[in-house]
């Protein structure tokens, strides 16, 4: 089992999951991040520490349209091993439903 990061973390990425990650399996899309599936070893510290409710195990029902698209976007996205900046307007979108379509493919600048 993997924990999977979901569609509240669009456009809010704070990254606090990052910096408790012990195998460092979080990858960074310009307005999001993703888990690799491979590389998670379930501990589960990073799901209590997401501002934005954004993570869940992978036997979550929530979880189920976004398991492939972490594994997508892992194998493409630079690996981050530390917590950076949230974007300014991060608190601005925590609660904001329904945001897939503003998910971006492209990789963070790192």
């Amino acid at each position: 089992m993997a924990y999977v990061v979901t569609e509240a973390c669009i456009r809010c990425k704070y990254m606090d999951c990052v910096s408790v990650c012990p195998v460092d399996c979080f990858y960074a899309g310009a307005n999001m991040l993703v888990i690799h599936p491979d590389e998670c070893i379930d501990y589960g510290v990073c799901e209590p520490e997401c501002p934005a409710a954004a993570i869940f195990p992978d036997s979550d029902p929530r979880a189920a349209d976004w398991a492939a698209l972490n594994a997508q976007y892992a194998a493409q996205w630079p690996n981050i091993t530390e917590k950076g900046a949230p974007p300014d307007d991060a608190d601005a979108w925590k609660d904001t439903a329904d945001k897939r379509a503003l998910l971006s493919a492209a990789p963070a600048a790192i």
